[in-house]
Formats: structure tokens, C-alpha cells, sequence
């Protein structure tokens, strides 16, 4: 490394990088895990690195994969990044040291329905995991149509591809930032979880990450081979081209973007369930697929089986995530309670259950009772037959949490919804792009409370509290301070038994 403390040096196999110190932190942005996916490499797997002459420098973030906008009831609550270049397989670094050796890696992947998000955003700013002594490495990753496309024909899952190809640079380049491939964390919230579920059932990812966090995403959220190829017919067609990869590779990408994107927010807004079948449920027409190769089982059905055993696991949701989907858009007012049964069938339940979250909320509204059926079917329910699966056969630990800081008040009437607890984890809790979905008093205790678990879990692997069983079902309710309680809400988590 060089002498120069401002402008660190680190050099690898592809070349040299030039990154930054600040206030005993250094970072270095923007650094290619794989070559641009565009041109003779477009919808293929990730290629390797090109390497470079002289000095590389790694002072900002690096270009973002192509996406299209949120929905515009979340655009102000999920502030994107937007990077022009072809280099958009990239990844940051954040180290307390280059020149040590032997410590903990947590590796972030990014959330946004496998069609938004980036490394770039802020509050997955690395600081505060540096400062506690963790190397932390926030990963980009191709979406939508570019990452996720499907036609049965051998190329599948080029977004959890890339995810792999990322923790392979990290395997074998991290040790030169001071981090331990040996020790190495994979974390990440809603598409990100969901992926490392994935991740865990996939034979390429093996002996890849030591441990595993999934917040607020499990194994649910799949797509099988005949729904997968039914999004990617209605993209052709919303294209005007013959349904084959070759045809929508050969559409300019800007309009491949809008259209995938249009296709995402059809399916969130307004999808016909004669059209779109099941996926007016998951609102996840790009997800992973399992192709049989790529990914060879259903994530659960592998976990059930002892695939990734050997790997601990955090995994968990927050207490109102829900109320994400129901709130901005202005709908959970108009939620009646004819509405809230027809909705609550779709999800699996009944009247008598339906009441039995009645009687837990007395005066909660039918929106707000909505919110909480949502949460358990979208979060909690996937989470805990993950957890349950894992125990079943002796797997290593799995820890169970549930994030419940903010109150609906603090927050617009979001509460502790879907996407609340990154910034607590990050501690970029201050940021000013999270005040719109955390409010402009987040607490300083949460944060400290949340990060120092996910530090306990990376550097030691446990984050603190009793690992899960189907006996006790003991559970970190994660606010201020940390409370544990066994099997909380259990005449609701019953009520989800034999609904997959």
C-alpha cells in the first residue's frame, strides 16, 4: 500500500487502485467485480474483469445498472442514484485499515424488486461498519429485464450471476483491504434478502460467505420456469418483438428499461389476475427462477433438505411493513372491510382469522389490519419458515428478529415499515434521504442498538440473544435496546400453518 494516507494505494491482479482516507476510514468506490455487461457481453454471464495500466482511481461511485424510476408514490422514500457509464458491475470498499489482516467482511446487497437501487445509495454509506471495525463492501448488480430475463434456453439468473461473481472478487481480492475471505458476512434487505436466500440454495455460491443475514425477504419470492416466461412474453409484446432473448437484446436499452419498468409498475398498481396469475400477490415479475441449473430447487425446499447447513443466519422483518405499500399511495383509509376479507382470502385466510387479528388491535382500522396481513404474508411468514426449516434438521444457529422502532406517528403513519431499519443498521440514520420514510428525530439508541448486532453477528457470529427453535421461538424485538420474547404474536403465526 502507499505511504501517501490521503490517497491510499492497493494493488491487484487487474491493476492499481487509488482510493481515500477520511477521518481514519478509507474507501475505495467504484471498483469493477466483472467487465460491462453491454455490447458482445450483453445478457450473457459476468465476464471477468478487464484489467487496467497505471493507477485506477476509486474516489466515487461507480456507474449504476440501468433501471427505470419507482413507483411515484415511493420515489420521495427511496431517493435513487443515477450513473451514466458501461461499468455498472462495481462495488465499494470500506476499510478501517488496508494494511491489516484478518477482519470481519460484510458484504451488502441492495434492495428495490430486482429493478431499483444501487451501491450508490447513501444510507448503505460503509462508515459506520469500518469504524466498528468491519470491512464492508456494497456490491451493484444487473436488474430487471438485463438480470433477470428468462426464456428456457440455458441463461438464467444473470443477476444472482453477478452477486456471485462479486463475492468471488471479494474471496479473492479482500485480504488486500484487510478483510478475511475466510469471515466474510453476505447481508441485504427486500431483493437483496431474497437473493441471499437464494444464494444459500445455489452450488455456485458455495463456501462463497460464512454467514448470512436476510432482512426483511426469505424464500418465498420465486418465480418458477412458467412464470417466468410469461413476463418475459408480455415484455415482448409490450416491445413489439418476437419473444426470444436475441430480439430483446437487440432493443436499444433506454427502451428496454421503460418497458420493464412500465411492466413493474402495471403489475404493482393495477394487474389483472387473469393476466398475471399469482404475481398480483408477489409484485415480483423480476425475480429469481428456478431454472434447475442456475438455481436447481426452490430456496425452502433446499433449506428443508440441509443445502448451506453449515452457515449461521440472521434473518427477520420489521414490525409494520406493510403499511409501505398501503400508506404513500393513500389506499390504507379507503380499505373497508369487505376489501380487507376478499384481500386477506387472496393471502390464504379466513374470517376467524381475519378476526384473530382483530382482537389483537381493538379499534385498528381495516387498512390497518391490511397492513399487518401483508407484512406476515410479504415478511414475517417467509422469515420463519426459513427459521423453522434450518432447525428442523441441526443446521448452525439461525437468529430470528423483528425491528419495531418508530411508531406510526414518528413517521407519517408509516411506522416501522418495509425499508425502516437500514439506515439504523448503517447508522446513516441522519441522513437526510431516509428523514421522508424514518422521520426527523430517528433515534440515536435504535441505531447504535441495531448496527452493534449486525457488527456482534459479522465479526463473532452470534448478534447477541438466544438462537431460534420451534419450542421457545425466542425473538429479538430490536428497538431502543433489545427485548426478547418467545413466539410473539402466536395465534397469528398459527393462523399462516399450511399456507405456503
Amino acid at each position: 500500500m502507499s505511504q501517501d494516507v490521503d490517497r491510499p494505494r492497493v494493488a491487484l491482479d487487474a491493476g492499481t487502485l487509488v482510493g481515500r482516507a477520511h477521518d481514519g476510514i478509507t474507501s475505495f468506490l467504484g471498483v469493477p467485480y466483472a467487465a460491462p455487461p453491454f455490447g458482445a457481453n450483453r445478457m450473457l454471464s459476468p465476464q471477468p474483469v478487464v484489467p487496467w495500466q497505471g493507477d485506477r482511481d476509486a474516489g466515487r461511485m461507480g456507474p449504476t445498472a440501468p433501471k427505470g424510476k419507482y413507483p411515484l408514490p415511493f420515489q420521495p422514500l427511496f431517493p435513487e442514484v443515477e450513473i451514466e457509464g458501461d461499468e455498472c458491475l462495481n462495488l465499494n470498499v470500506w476499510t478501517p485499515d488496508p494494511g491489516a489482516n484478518g477482519l470481519p467482511v460484510l458484504v451488502w446487497i441492495h434492495g428495490g424488486s430486482f429493478v431499483n437501487g444501487s451501491n450508490s445509495v447513501a444510507e448503505y454509506d460503509g462508515t459506520a461498519f469500518a469504524r466498528s471495525g468491519v470491512v464492508c463492501v456494497t456490491i451493484n448488480y444487473r436488474l430487471a429485464a438485463e438480470g433477470f430475463l428468462f426464456f428456457g434456453d440455458g441463461a438464467a439468473n444473470l443477476g444472482l450471476q453477478d452477486q456471485v461473481a462479486a463475492l468471488e472478487w471479494v474471496r479473492d481480492n479482500i485480504s488486500a483491504f484487510g478483510g478475511d475471505p475466510g469471515n466474510v458476512t453476505v447481508a441485504g434487505e427486500s431483493a437483496g434478502a431474497m437473493s441471499i436466500a437464494t444464494l444459500l440454495a445455489m452450488p455456485s455460491a458455495g463456501g462463497l460467505f460464512a454467514r448470512a443475514v436476510t432482512q426483511s425477504g426469505a424464500t418465498a419470492h420465486t418465480l418458477t420456469p412458467e412464470q417466468a416466461m410469461t413476463v418475459s412474453r408480455l415484455l415482448a409484446e409490450n416491445l413489439g418483438v418476437p419473444a426470444t432473448r436475441d430480439a430483446i437484446a437487440a432493443v436499444p436499452l433506454d427502451r428496454l428499461v421503460q418497458a420493464a419498468a412500465a411492466l413493474v409498475d402495471e403489475v404493482q398498481t393495477s394487474a389483472d389476475p387473469a393476466k398475471w396469475g399469482s404475481l398480483v400477490l408477489s409484485k415480483l415479475p423480476f425475480a429469481p427462477v428456478v431454472d434447475g441449473r442456475i438455481l436447481p430447487a426452490h430456496p425452502l425446499e433446499a433449506a428443508q433438505a440441509g443445502t448451506s447447513a453449515s452457515v449461521p443466519l440472521l434473518t427477520g422483518w420489521n414490525r409494520d411493513e406493510g403499511r409501505l405499500f398501503l400508506v404513500p399511495p393513500n389506499m390504507i383509509d379507503a380499505i373497508d372491510e369487505p376489501t380487507l376479507l376478499v384481500a386477506a382470502g387472496a393471502y390464504g385466510l379466513g374470517v376467524e382469522d381475519v378476526e384473530t387479528y382483530r382482537v389483537a388491535r381493538p379499534g385498528a382500522s381495516p387498512g390497518d389490519l391490511l397492513a399487518m396481513v401483508i407484512t406476515d404474508w410479504f415478511y414475517a411468514i417467509p422469515a420463519l419458515r426459513l427459521a423453522e426449516a434450518r432447525a428442523g434438521y441441526g443446521a448452525a444457529p439461525t437468529w430470528v428478529y423483528r425491528f419495531d422502532h418508530l411508531e406510526p406517528a414518528d413517521n407519517n403513519g408509516l411506522g416501522a415499515c418495509h425499508g425502516a431499519e437500514v439506515p439504523f443498521v448503517f447508522r446513516t440514520e441522519g441522513d437526510a434521504g431516509v428523514s421522508a420514510r424514518i422521520g426527523d428525530c430517528p433515534s440515536e439508541a435504535a441505531a447504535a442498538t441495531a448496527h452493534d448486532a449486525w457488527v456482534s453477528f459479522a465479526r463473532d457470529g452470534a448478534p447477541g440473544w438466544e438462537p431460534y427453535d420451534t419450542v421457545r421461538r425466542p425473538t429479538a424485538l430490536i428497538a431502543e435496546k433489545v427485548r426478547v420474547v418467545d413466539d410473539p404474536r402466536a395465534d397469528e403465526r398459527r393462523a399462516w400453518d399450511g399456507i405456503r
